[in-house]
């Protein structure tokens, strides 16, 4: 790893990036006075606000058929999530595979649109002062580039995660303590107002396999009987007509609706002050792929097998030992076992980029 190093000009860091020939290539998010000093000695002015949303920290049911664990001190293995401790040996160093699918991108999406939406309705950034990536693997990258955000230290940074994810939402729980059966109401703000709606439209869409999932025991018939009339008693804040159901009926929805509203961003990246974040417009060493910044607006629409791919033209022989079906632009690649292959450059590099195959001569 090189650091502590900085360019006066574009052409300097062009000069930097051909001397180094990296893998992978991050800037700081931090502002200093001495970029190049130690830690200690650079001064340090700001940093930007920066969230990364990777399909890494969201559980997703195809992870169990691509991703791969291996305990670097037992060999136990297994497939799906990494967990914090071998479930064999307690050990904590695990050689993992994953695999950059359109359902994981698609789930780092969702997660990144939540975020969008609270900085922008919540916050009240405006979309000039934000700034979304595609991070070249599997998520999204939003910085937060204002002068309202750099002096945050940690503990400040600390509190903006809390609400994202949705911590620390006590007044749910203290509503418990109250007498009346029907004690349950919010208003319409923040995450009060997130609840309502997230409420409404899970009573509309819910079966009665959803409601007893979060432990609705009884009155399930009545609630799917009553579906539209709910949904106005709740947008009146006319709770206590919903006949049949109480505050710990709500309170179990309210906790569900909570889970679906939050953003499951990587909280340790949002905290630190002193973070480093891939370069835009650079490869991504585990994919091949390009960090690219596109509008929030385009979102819905920005599709990372087609705009981050960086090699369009050329072929290359490899050989492939194990690869599931994956598609580069147009084209659907896959699967493979075992086999010697002539593929486009992007799929060459992709595959062996994740350890999947390797480059073979004629």
């Amino acid at each position: 790893m090189v650091r502590h190093r900085s360019a006066a000009s574009l052409n300097g860091l062009r000069i930097l990036l051909c001397e180094a020939k990296p893998s992978d290539v991050y800037h700081s998010c931090a502002y200093y006075e001495n970029p190049e000093a130690d830690m200690d000695k650079k001064g340090w002015l700001g940093a930007d606000l920066v969230f990364d949303i990777d399909a890494d920290h969201i559980p997703t049911s195809c992870d169990k058929v691509h991703d791969e664990w291996n305990c670097g001190k037992c060999g136990f293995s297994g497939k799906g999530v990494t967990p914090e401790v071998c479930p064999a040996c307690a050990g904590q160093k695990f050689d993992t595979r994953t695999w950059p699918c359109e359902r994981c991108i698609s789930s780092a999406k969702e997660e990144t649109v939540k975020l969008l939406d609270m900085l922008e309705k919540d916050f009240g950034f405006s979309e000039s002062e934000l700034r979304v990536f595609f991070s070249g693997h599997r998520g999204y990258h939003v910085h937060v580039e204002t002068e309202a955000v750099r002096t945050l230290d940690a503990m400040a940074r600390k509190e903006i995660v809390d609400y994202v994810y949705g911590l620390g939402l006590t007044g749910l729980e203290e509503r418990k303590k109250k007498s009346s059966e029907h004690a349950f109401s919010l208003h319409d703000f923040g995450w009060n107002k997130r609840i309502k709606k997230g409420i409404q439209e899970f009573i509309l869409n819910a079966t009665e396999e959803d409601l007893r999932n979060v432990g609705i025991k009884q009155n399930v018939k009545a609630i799917m009987q009553n579906k539209d009339a709910i949904k106005r008693y709740i947008g009146e804040n006319r709770w206590t007509l919903a006949k049949g159901v109480g505050t710990e009926t709500w309170l179990k929805i309210a906790r569900h609706v909570k889970e679906l509203e939050s953003s499951k961003i990587d909280t340790v990246v949002t905290t630190d002050i002193h973070r480093l974040i891939r370069m835009n417009g650079t490869l991504h060493g585990k994919t091949g792929l390009k960090k690219v910044e596109f509008p929030a607006a385009d979102l819905a629409e920005f599709d990372p097998f087609t705009e981050a791919v960086a090699f369009k033209e050329g072929k290359t022989k490899v050989f492939v030992s194990c690869a599931p079906q994956f598609r580069l632009g147009e084209n659907t690649f896959g699967t493979y076992t075992n086999e010697k292959l002539e593929l486009p450059t992007a799929a060459a590099v992709l595959l062996i980029c994740k350890g999947r195959a390797e480059a073979v001569k004629d």
